[in-house]
């Protein structure tokens, strides 16, 4: 803790930056951004005497185009010719967005740039995030409201465990996806993708697709052992998603909409399911 904080004079800690983003914030991703994206750039070989620090045919002349292309959705014969001047044009649009598309940004070039670096940028954007309190983080390179280390682990490890079930993998990414959208989230469909993914992974380990998840659950309680209580909690939760007021009906006028929270818990708790029964079927 530094001088100022010991004694008072400036906080010992943020306020939690949910809708918003500081200045510090804000210069330690671009920071990020240059130390494991921009500090790649190498220029084309020469093709004349003078300054040689092109855009087009550098080793990131692909990701320029991306940015304006896919992002900005600006003409690409307005990328600037060197490299300098592309540079300081991202940089102008970075310094002068809304927290949002900051994020939007730092997301797309995660998506997008070079693997090279990509885990150790994941790694040093949640460093960040965490140090700056950030209400987002890094989770399967998407920039989401979940804070808990272990939280992010559970859906993380999800995606990864599914690998083999893509069917799973791909409704894990949709939630996720649905949650974290910052301009239209899409809570009721998140939590439908969450347990929709609970429902594949039940009917592949099963070996039969027409299953039901109740009649999935019932033979990997009989099969491989899942407690008696785990079963009844996911049946719970499922029925909680299916009757007549539930996600997968239309709204009723008298009821409420689901929210982040339903959601975020749905995701987290899908994920947890996920791992535990992966690992029950290969133990």
């Amino acid at each position: 803790m530094s001088f100022s904080k010991r004694m008072g004079i400036t906080p010992s800690t943020k306020v939690i930056q949910s809708e918003s983003m500081d200045i510090d914030l804000r210069n330690s991703l671009w920071n990020a951004i240059i130390a494991f994206y921009w500090n790649l750039y190498r220029s084309p070989p020469s093709r004349n005497i003078g300054r040689g620090d092109f855009v087009r045919g550098s080793n990131l002349h692909q990701l320029a185009v991306s940015i304006y292309m896919y992002h900005y959705k600006q003409p690409i014969d307005t990328i600037d010719e060197y490299w300098e001047y592309f540079l300081q044009r991202i940089r102008v649009t970075f310094f002068k967005s809304q927290w949002h598309a900051v994020y939007d940004f730092v997301e797309f070039i995660v998506q997008n740039g070079p693997d090279i670096n990509k885990n150790k940028f994941l790694e040093a954007c949640n460093e960040i995030f965490e140090r700056e309190n950030s209400a987002y983080r890094f989770v399967a390179e998407q920039i989401t409201p979940i804070t808990s280390p272990e939280e992010i682990n559970e859906i993380e490890q999800a995606i990864l465990n599914a690998d083999r079930y893509t069917g799973v993998r791909t409704h894990l990414q949709t939630a996720l996806g649905l949650l974290t959208d910052r301009q239209n989230p899409d809570y009721r469909n998140s939590i439908k993708e969450s347990i929709s993914a609970v429902e594949s992974l039940a009917k592949k380990l099963v070996g039969d697709d027409k299953a039901t998840l109740g009649q999935a659950l019932k033979i990997l309680e009989t099969k491989h052992n899942l407690h008696g209580s785990l079963k009844s909690a996911f049946l719970t939760l499922y029925g909680y998603t299916s009757d007549a007021s539930g996600i997968r009906h239309a709204l009723l006028d008298n009821t409420a909409a689901p929210t982040k929270a339903d959601a975020r818990f749905m995701l987290i708790c899908c994920s947890a399911f996920i791992n535990f029964a992966i690992d029950s079927v290969e133990d």
